[in-house]
C-alpha cells in the first residue's frame, strides 16, 4: 500500500508538471507611464479623484490589463522633469510615455525656446527606450497675452509635427471654462472635471494601446 501511494505521488507531480509546461504564459504587464505636474497629480483633490488613477481603473479592465506609473508631482517643469525622466524609463521601463508638462514654465515666463528642447530630449529619451510618446498640451490664461500663448500653443503642434508623436492640443479641453469643474484657482480641475479631463485623453491613447 506504502509503496502504490508514492507511485501515485509521483505520478501525479508529473501530471502537474505537464499541466504547467502546456499552460500558455501570461502575457507581461505593460505600463504606461505619466510624468507630468500638478494637473496630473490631483492637486487639492484626493488622488483617487484624479485623472491618472481613473485611468488606471479602466486600463486594469483590459486584457492582458496595463500598469499605470504616475510619476507626476506639483511644480515640475519641462527642465526638472527632463533630468528625472532617465531614472524613470530605466525603473519602469514604460510601453507608453504620457508627457504632460510645460504648464509650469509657461505660468512663470520662462523661454519657450528651452521648453521646446527639454520636451524634445524627453521624447528622443523615450523613443531611444523603445516608449510610444503622447504629448499633452496645455493653454495659459488670456493675460499672458497673444504672443505668448501663441507660442506655447505651437510648441506642442511644433514636436507634435517634427518628432510623430502623439498629441492632445489642450489638456482641459471643454472644461477649463466650466466653472462648475474647475478649482477656484481657475487652473485646476474639481474632482468633477477629472472624467472628462481622462476622456480627452483617452480618445489619443488609446490608439498606443497596441
Amino acid at each position: 500500500m506504502r509503496r502504490f501511494l508514492v507511485l501515485l505521488a509521483m505520478l501525479l507531480i508529473g501530471w502537474c508538471g505537464l499541466a504547467q509546461a502546456a499552460a500558455p504564459k501570461a502575457a507581461a504587464t505593460k505600463t504606461v507611464l505619466v510624468l507630468g505636474d500638478s494637473l496630473s497629480a490631483a492637486h487639492n483633490i484626493s488622488a483617487n479623484e484624479g485623472w491618472v488613477h481613473l485611468l488606471e481603473l479602466r486600463l486594469a479592465k483590459m486584457e492582458p490589463p496595463w500598469r499605470v506609473v504616475n510619476a507626476s508631482i506639483s511644480g515640475e517643469t519641462t527642465l526638472s522633469g527632463r533630468h528625472h525622466l532617465p531614472q524613470l524609463l530605466a525603473t519602469y521601463k514604460p510601453t507608453v510615455l504620457v508627457l504632460e508638462l510645460g504648464a509650469n514654465d509657461g505660468l512663470r515666463g520662462l523661454p519657450l525656446d528651452a521648453m521646446q528642447d527639454n520636451l524634445a530630449a524627453m521624447i528622443d529619451l523615450a523613443r531611444k527606450a523603445h516608449a510610444q510618446v503622447l504629448l499633452l498640451g496645455i493653454e495659459l490664461p488670456v493675460n499672458y497675452g497673444p504672443r505668448y500663448r501663441d507660442g506655447l500653443r505651437a510648441v506642442y503642434a511644433n514636436l507634435a509635427r517634427d518628432k510623430h508623436a502623439a498629441l492632445v492640443p489642450f489638456l482641459l479641453e471643454g472644461v477649463a471654462l466650466d466653472p462648475s469643474r474647475m478649482q477656484e484657482d481657475g487652473l485646476h480641475p474639481t474632482a468633477a472635471g477629472e472624467p472628462a479631463v481622462l476622456d480627452t485623453v483617452w480618445s489619443h491613447l488609446a490608439p498606443l494601446l497596441r
